[in-house]
């Protein structure tokens, strides 16, 4: 692995003495965000994680090369440079042999954080089930990477210009636990509630570590997702973003955008039509969800 990794010296310190450490996704920053509130946004979740006693490890490919946590002159050429790939799991590979620079999604920055020995990750939303997948089988290799490695992912739901409720199935057939933190419906990104329940509530980092443990001392493979509610006062109203919502996903439909390129293609559209509100609330949740996976990480490496 050392021929592709370079883990940062503070990263790797934490992670040889199973301090807490928390793995953050790169893709937010080259592709979920303008400049500069994406750098401002990344600046801020590391800082975050370090109040709450953890170690932050930003993951990307930067000319060929993974990196588990980056310096701020990283993060910057993330947040400003035009041609960085976005990397789910299968665009690895070639990003590395190209020598390019990729941003991870959630589920390369799951490999990578699981190279390292990194249990715990904090991003904004999970990837999941499109809408109309029954006709397009657009499905997030998200899914089907928290079925298979061992990292615990803290978001704020899965994205809700998602089909929740397919997304939701596809997870249970992964075996993938899917916890809402301390509320009984699963978060919808956005907003609070997304109109399901989740399978499981818990309500203390504490409850998260416990559960975390047991699974993994199993021998049980996979990760679990922790559903943490937007605060509620940066949360949208329902209303107002789902007519959003699909005022973009016609959009898309009329210029034909799919793959990886509809996520941030929609993020921007529903920027544009909330005046700006919705970037707001995307940061705000990311900020909450490093707070709370460093807090998870802290209780489990301390139990």
């Amino acid at each position: 692995m050392k021929n592709h990794i370079d883990i940062l010296p503070e990263v790797e310190a934490a992670i040889l003495e199973n301090r807490a450490v928390v793995a953050l996704e790169s893709t937010i920053i080259s592709h979920g965000m303008p400049y500069p509130q994406n750098l401002d946004c990344a600046k801020t979740c590391e800082a975050l994680i370090r109040e709450k006693g953890a170690v932050p490890a930003t993951m990307a490919i930067l000319d060929g090369r993974i990196k588990v946590g980056l310096t701020d002159n990283d993060l910057e050429r993330l947040a400003t440079e035009k041609d960085v790939l976005k990397c789910s799991r299968r665009d690895v590979p070639y990003a590395i042999s190209a020598g390019k620079s990729g941003a991870a999604t959630v589920s390369a920055t799951m490999i990578m954080a699981s190279l390292a020995g990194i249990k715990f990750f904090a991003t904004g939303g999970v990837g999941g089930v499109h809408r109309g997948a029954e006709d397009s089988m657009d499905i997030s290799a998200d899914l089907t990477e928290l079925g298979a490695t061992d990292v615990c992912v803290i978001s704020a739901g899965v994205k809700s210009i998602l089909d929740i409720e397919r997304t939701l199935e596809f997870l249970e057939t992964q075996g993938v636990p899917v916890v809402a933190y301390g509320q009984n419906e699963f978060p919808a990104f956005y907003t609070q509630t997304s109109g399901f329940k989740a399978p499981l509530r818990l309500n203390t980092p504490a409850e998260v570590a416990t559960m975390l443990k047991a699974k993994w001392e199993l021998g049980l493979k996979g990760g679990a997702i922790i559903g943490n509610p937007i605060p509620e006062e940066y949360a949208m109203p329902k209303e107002e973003i789902d007519s959003a919502i699909n005022s973009a996903l016609k959009k898309a439909t009329e210029k034909g955008i799919a793959g990886k390129e509809i996520t941030p293609f929609l993020l921007s559209e529903i920027k544009e039509i909330t005046k700006g509100r919705s970037l707001e609330s995307n940061m705000q949740l990311v900020y909450a969800n490093a707070k709370l996976a460093a807090e998870i990480a802290v209780a489990y490496w301390n139990s």
